[in-house]
């Protein structure tokens, strides 16, 4: 046992208090000891320990260990994370399972074995190290996302703008794990941040964890965390995302990546509510809201056997799906608007708006990196530009994909209308309600159409 850790020592015979202060004074860094639980506030806020062996039976009351579990109480009031063992004579299985329910970490039957209190000890130690490991992390993430305590910026007018907004509210005071569905660029992050935002847990850690970019080796030890000398380079123990966002939100993004194997970890952490670092075999317990993104169809997955099912539906009580930025109308002038007055801003620019060509060349083009695309295109026009209007010569957009196109049908308004249907049920895999959206018309008149045609 290293010699570290301050302990504190409350029970009410001085001999066994003098014994334990021989004991444990060549292990630790420092003791203090009282037989008066009225001075546990003194200690508490003056000496700080990291660990409080807490008799549970005082003079008062011999056998029912009643004034222990009030002392429990007063110590976790005072510091919700402290870490106490309790301590008494009287030691049976009823009063240990409702000690550990009670918040506290272990149960010490007197007279102890010097061996096993040691080690019971040295765990408690390492416990409340991880915790002091884990509250810094805490801090460290609301202090370098201080941008997320404000209403992510979400701009659209569009009908499929203002239902994804609608269901953010409907969601408002649920815990319900969210899976986010898009293509690049469309802004599932600023959805699941919203989603953050309006939660009960909006004040509690927000952590991002893109699968992505990690490469499959590191999954476990970034998800899970890892123990000193677990691996090569483990010169540290590491708490990992889970645990730090434990009591907060977790966002997988592009969860569609992550392979079967590490599926089944993944679902195992979710369902237990628990998880293990690397290099232990003892648990931690977890309390996290999940919100995963993809831009892939995680559907198509699931039929091809490249995703796992059980997973799927622990992580989509709710499905949000977010339009491609080529389906939201007028929203890219609004956005257009929206990126060229923070870059007007940002690189001093004195210029005045969007000409008329350069909005109908902007409504025109496909974008198919959606709104991400938009505004590097915005940035670099502005970077650019010396004029005071920002003209179609001022995007340097992509080539348009060319569309083949049958003359014929093109003036035949029935199978135009018939193609125009048939593409929209195809983008919204056979949803009804998005397909209407797609087309600009009522699910009524949708099913009218469906009808007349014979769809």
């Amino acid at each position: 046992m290293e010699n570290r850790g301050k302990i504190l020592i409350i029970d009410d015979n001085e001999d066994v208090l003098f014994a334990l202060n021989l004991l444990l004074e060549p292990y630790v860094e420092k003791v203090k000891v009282t037989t008066q639980p009225a001075r546990i506030d003194f200690f508490m806020t003056t000496f700080q320990p990291d660990v409080i062996l807490l008799d549970m039976n005082f003079r008062r009351d011999a056998i029912s260990g009643q004034e222990g579990f009030d002392c429990l109480e007063q110590i976790l009031k005072l510091d919700p994370q402290a870490i106490v063992l309790f301590m008494t004579a009287y030691a049976d299985t009823d009063k240990a399972v409702r000690a550990i329910k009670a918040g506290a970490i272990d149960f010490i039957p007197k007279p102890w074995e010097k061996e096993k209190l040691l080690a019971t000890l040295s765990s408690a130690i390492k416990l409340r190290d991880s915790r002091k490991e884990i509250k810094q992390l805490k801090e460290q993430v609301v202090a370098l996302s201080g941008q997320d305590e404000t209403v992510p910026n979400m701009i659209g007018h569009s009908e499929a703008m203002q239902n994804v907004f609608d269901t953010i509210r409907k969601l408002s005071d649920t815990d319900a794990n969210i899976l986010i569905l898009g293509e690049n660029g469309t802004g599932k992050d600023l959805v699941a941040r919203s989603l953050r935002h309006y939660s009960p847990r909006r004040e509690s850690p927000f952590i991002t964890i893109d699968l992505g970019s990690i490469p499959e080796t590191l999954f476990e030890s970034e998800l899970f965390g890892y123990e000193k000398g677990a691996f090569t380079d483990a010169r540290k123990a590491k708490a990992g995302r889970m645990e730090v966002a434990s009591g907060g939100t977790l966002f997988l993004d592009e969860i569609g990546n992550l392979s079967l194997p590490m599926q089944s970890k993944l679902l195992t952490a979710i369902e237990k509510r628990q998880i293990s670092r690397l290099g232990t075999t003892s648990t931690i317990p977890i309390d996290v809201r999940l919100i995963s993104a993809t831009n892939v169809n995680i559907h198509r997955m699931v039929e091809e056997g490249n995703f796992r099912q059980d997973l799927l539906y622990r992580i989509n009580t709710i499905e949000i799906h977010i339009p491609p930025l080529r389906d939201r109308g007028e929203d890219v002038l609004l956005l257009a608007d929206y990126f060229l007055q923070r870059y007007i801003h940002k690189y001093k620019k004195e210029i005045n708006g969007l000409s008329r060509e350069a909005k109908q060349k902007l409504m025109r083009y496909h974008w198919p990196g959606n709104v991400r695309e938009l505004q590097h295109a915005i940035e670099r026009a502005v970077i650019l530009s010396d004029s005071s209007l920002l003209k179609p010569a001022n995007f340097m957009l992509q080539p348009q994909p060319e569309k083949k196109v049958d003359t014929d049908e093109i003036l035949n308004l029935e199978q135009l209308e018939r193609h125009a249907i048939e593409r929209a049920m195809k983008r919204s895999e056979g949803n009804l309600s998005r397909a209407a959206e797609y087309l600009g018309i009522t699910r009524y008149a949708l099913y009218r159409k469906l009808e007349k045609l014979g769809l």
